[in-house]
């Protein structure tokens, strides 16, 4: 045993040498993986749900609470947009010191907005971005970021209240048939992408992983796509080998422009520019974007505006 232990502090004492020669060891993200997997086994899960009134989906200790506007029937450019398209609010809660932190994007009215920002100011979460996604959206819709710390309980509480006070269906309901087939190649979408999409609502989804690590108030943000932090990208088949295509990269400050020359080159439109979170390193802008067309031929701008960033491909 002492053995072992002396060795364990070589090791470590190799790490600190390393570092003090410019080499940079994160001992909190190493470890951050199995702390937050002992954290979760003390949330009480079932206790949170009883109170959002839904079941999560679970990516490793992340738990994703979906709140889609089923409710609303919004039209862009003269087609009906599904909730999975760009209606899909949801908040994710990770294990963290002690507690839960709490992040979420909620998709609300005009008229929403101030009555659901006073009731989560009053639940003592945090408002960390509100704006929209779309351009000539009918209704318009916005999009208020929260986020929070601390009792996830009491958390989930402030987030059912203040969505009480917006038209956000707060019961779940089994869907009356099954979603339409996505009338798209899916196979040749994967490969110009470079990911593998999946079907969701009768949307073909991406989530598009960055390779550098991304931390909220020193807590490394993983599964990334869980948690918000991976590139987004929709397609809802509007007939003919076209899609509706929507979503957001996930960029560092030297990213941005490349990035909007690339898709503005290929014929797709930056509908919003702007952060989701207040304490994230690296730096990060969410850049929205919309196109209506052929559907390989827009994947193929993606692509290319892709590969302006650190993303994973594969």
């Amino acid at each position: 045993m002492r053995r072992t232990i002396l060795a364990v502090i070589g090791i470590g004492s190799c790490v600190l040498a390393s570092s003090a020669v410019g080499q940079t060891f994160e001992w909190k993200i190493f470890s951050e993986p199995f702390i937050a997997s002992a954290r979760a086994q003390s949330v009480d899960w079932q206790k949170v749900d009883d109170v959002l009134g839904r079941k999560p989906a679970v990516a490793d200790d992340v738990h994703r609470y979906g709140f889609p506007r089923s409710d609303l029937t919004v039209t862009l450019d003269g087609v009906t947009i599904r909730p999975a398209f760009a209606l899909g609010g949801w908040v994710a809660f990770k294990p963290a010191h002690g507690g839960v932190m709490a992040m979420g994007d909620l998709v609300l009215l005009e008229t929403e907005v101030n009555p659901v920002m006073a009731k989560m100011i009053a639940g003592g979460l945090e408002i960390t971005a509100v704006h929209n996604h779309l351009l000539r959206a009918n209704p318009a819709t916005f999009y208020m970021h929260v986020a929070g710390h601390g009792d996830p309980v009491k958390i989930a509480a402030a987030i059912r209240n203040a969505l009480a006070e917006s038209k956000t269906p707060l019961t779940t309901t089994p869907p009356v048939s099954p979603p339409p087939a996505v009338d798209l190649d899916t196979a040749q979408l994967d490969q110009i992408i470079g990911a593998k999409g999946q079907a969701n609502g009768g949307v073909y989804q991406f989530g598009v992983k960055r390779t550098d690590p991304i931390t909220e108030s020193d807590m490394l943000l993983t599964p990334v796509g869980a948690m918000g932090v991976a590139t987004a990208i929709n397609f809802q088949p509007t007939g003919g080998g076209k899609a509706a295509i929507t979503g957001d990269f996930v960029l560092t400050g030297e990213e941005v422009n490349p990035v909007i020359v690339a898709l503005r080159a290929h014929g797709i439109e930056v509908t919003a520019l702007h952060s989701h979170m207040l304490n994230e390193k690296p730096r990060l802008f969410f850049m929205h974007f919309g196109a209506n067309d052929d559907a390989i031929k827009l994947a193929k701008g993606l692509r290319a505006a892709l590969d302006k960033t650190a993303s994973a491909k594969g």
